[in-house]
């Protein structure tokens, strides 16, 4: 009879993924993945509006061009004709860039993990928004980061409150999303733009400049990237995507960025995935080869501040008196903060069995929370689903019970 040892219990998952937990976000879109629950939730683009036509047609002129090519590895720091055509459409708005300068990335999230990986020690301090992109709360976390909130209002951040915190925190970087910030939808001004530049090179600071949605404008003048001030762009790392103006299934973002950082982000690439997919490198840049993206993204910026109107008119009968919220010029995201004691992490759960979902704003503060805020996303929806939603918003937050007043 052949005996049987207790066997040993395996050595435990690492700390990091103990103390970290998942998107909030991820989680709300599980919980509402029913179709008919509104889900004002998501960052996701309209699927309708992706042109599905031209992306098809870039994926097989390549596959029957180039099919050894476009199936092969890559280098890591990306096809030289998308880089090319990035530089080109970086140097347009205002930011003089040779393809040299681009590394892509598979999705500019990865841009982001890169940039801490090669930054970022343990107890390093890291400067962010208040509130802040939830992913990228996770990303320095991830890191080990001691992670400060820079005092800002409903424009951003304060560039003197930013001069006070690197005298005394001595951080490594700051992260910031200055146009139509996620969750906010808030655009820094010009001004401070230059501010914050300032204060980077007077104190030895880098600058990690997220751009998703900046091509995403309904209303008003365009304002440069942080990166464009002065000598800047030696210490701005400038992340960009594909995700929010063409498709996200892509996963095709870019970091911009000087030769040294740039190297170190292309080796901590090696350790992590080698290269951005070939054939999907090569689409996009016959894509923007043959096609205009920018009159595509203007007709989705069209859609967009529609839903976004749509959203403005509803809120004021969906949500409690006393509540405030912002006029975002672009993006996918509108901020609204009720009035105490609303909870609005507590009420989402009875706000969902009306079938419809925002989410909280409380996981998107570095420090302590305001329990009364909540982000919309109003780009999924039609006009008509918006109203929809509100009305059953509305109704979900006078439902009653001791999480409201």
């Amino acid at each position: 009879m052949t005996v049987i040892e207790s066997l040993s219990p395996l050595p435990p998952l690492a700390g990091r993924v103990r103390t970290i937990g998942g998107s909030p976000v991820r989680d709300i879109l599980a919980v509402t993945a029913r179709p008919e629950v509104i889900n004002f939730a998501g960052g996701l683009p309209a699927p309708e509006l992706f042109d599905t036509v031209g992306i098809a047609d870039a994926f097989r002129a390549v596959l029957d061009e180039m099919p050894e090519r476009a199936l092969q590895y890559a280098t890591t720091e990306g096809e030289p004709a998308l880089r090319t055509a990035l530089a080109g459409r970086i140097a347009d708005r205002g930011l003089p860039t040779a393809p040299d300068d681009i590394l892509v990335t598979t999705g500019s999230q990865q841009g982001l993990s890169l940039l801490t990986t090669a930054l970022i020690e343990p107890g390093d301090t890291v400067l962010v928004e208040n509130p802040c992109y939830l992913a990228a709360l996770q990303a320095f976390g991830f890191a080990g980061a001691r992670i400060v909130a820079v005092p800002g209002d409903e424009h951003g951040i304060d560039p003197d409150a930013l001069d006070d915190l690197i005298v005394r925190e001595r951080p490594k970087l700051l992260y910031t999303v200055p146009t139509f910030q996620n969750p906010t939808g808030r655009t820094l001004p010009a001004d401070r733009r230059a501010a914050v530049a300032a204060v980077a090179a007077r104190r030895g600071l880098w600058i990690v400049e997220d751009d998703p949605y900046g091509e995403l404008r309904f209303d008003g003048a365009p304002v440069p990237w942080i990166a464009s001030y002065g000598d800047a762009a030696e210490r701005v790392a400038l992340l960009g995507s594909f995700s929010k103006v063409m498709a996200p299934g892509l996963r095709l973002g870019w970091l911009r960025g000087p030769a040294a950082l740039l190297r170190a982000c292309a080796v901590a690439k090696q350790a992590a995935d080698l290269h951005t997919p070939t054939v999907n490198q090569l689409a996009a840049a016959r894509y923007l080869a043959d096609r205009d993206l920018d009159t595509h993204v203007g007709r989705v910026a069209a859609v967009y501040r529609e839903r976004r109107d749509a959203m403005l008119a509803g809120l004021a009968d969906a949500l409690p008196p006393g509540s405030v919220w912002n006029r975002p010029e672009g993006g996918m995201f509108l901020w609204a903060r009720l009035p105490e004691p609303y909870d609005t992490t507590a009420l989402l759960p009875r706000v969902v069995r009306h079938d419809v979902a925002y989410v909280p704003g409380a996981p998107f503060f570095a420090g302590p929370p305001d329990r009364a805020t909540l982000r919309l996303c109003f780009v999924t929806q039609t006009p008509e689903e918006i109203g929809e939603g509100l009305r059953r918003l509305g109704a979900g937050l006078r439902g009653g019970g001791t999480d409201a007043p």
